[in-house]
């Protein structure tokens, strides 16, 4: 949703940056919020892809034994996810 959010404020921004051209009475610049737009766009893009990619980090752990009553070596795999899961 994050990642969608500064697409959509970063597409608002260049609308009204590059193709709104409406005089206010100069009490408004459109095209300072659109710049100002845009850089919240890209600033929420990187922080949504940042979390996105935490939360799908996980680490992987084998372990070996020897069983002491039979003698057969036991491996036992474990993997841990970080954050909670991705659907």
């Amino acid at each position: 949703m994050g990642i969608g959010t500064g697409i959509a404020l970063f597409v608002i921004g260049a609308i009204l940056a590059f193709a709104v051209n409406v005089d206010l009475g100069g009490f408004v610049n459109l095209a300072l919020i659109g710049y100002i737009l845009m850089g919240a766009g890209v600033v929420v893009f990187v922080i949504s892809l940042v979390f996105t990619l935490q939360r799908r980090r996980s680490t992987s752990t084998t372990r070996s034994a020897v069983d002491p009553a039979s003698g057969e070596q036991v491996t036992r795999s474990t993997t841990d996810t970080s954050g909670p899961p991705t659907v």
